[in-house]
């Protein structure tokens, strides 16, 4: 009995836990999730449209067409709080975000096509290397028409 009991709770803890990025078969993971992964060690698939990545407190949401997300948003479908990247102009496409302020790589990005800065204060910087390229001010969303490879919160 005890023998089963352990196999069960094994079972289930094999089926319930989030898929490590290296154990989710390529079949199923869309292909932005799977750039993004060979792109930023440490992602853990959480969702069919989700990854995120603990250590560094970002977020990848492939798109959605879904109206709660924009109600819950502050700036179109970045979260209130945070700083984000899209891969398509005018906040469409895979979207990037992050809680900190601070540098963050957009490697997961196929390329950065808008930012937006849902917080209250501050600017977000779409830069190439250390060259700033466009500038979210509090609440705003801006397309970015340069080449670009990090953000850059300010507070």
């Amino acid at each position: 009995m005890r023998r089963l009991l352990a196999t069960l709770v094994i079972l289930f803890v094999a089926v319930a836990a989030p898929l490590p990025a290296s154990a989710a078969p390529d079949d199923d993971v869309d292909p932005a999730i799977r750039y993004a992964l060979a792109q930023v060690e440490g992602g853990v698939v959480v969702a069919d449209d989700r990854v995120v990545w603990p250590a560094i407190g970002m977020e990848l949401r492939l798109a959605s067409t879904g109206a709660r997300a924009e109600a819950l948003a502050s700036v179109g479908r970045c979260p209130s709080g945070r700083v984000c990247a899209f891969e398509s102009t005018a906040g469409a496409g895979t979207m990037l975000s992050w809680t900190g302020c601070s540098n963050y790589s957009t490697a997961a990005l196929v390329s950065t096509g808008s930012i937006a800065n849902a917080r209250t204060s501050g600017t977000l910087h779409a830069r190439n290397g250390a060259t700033i390229v466009a500038t979210a001010g509090p609440g705003a969303l801006v397309n970015v028409y340069a080449a670009s490879d990090n953000v850059r919160c300010v507070p």
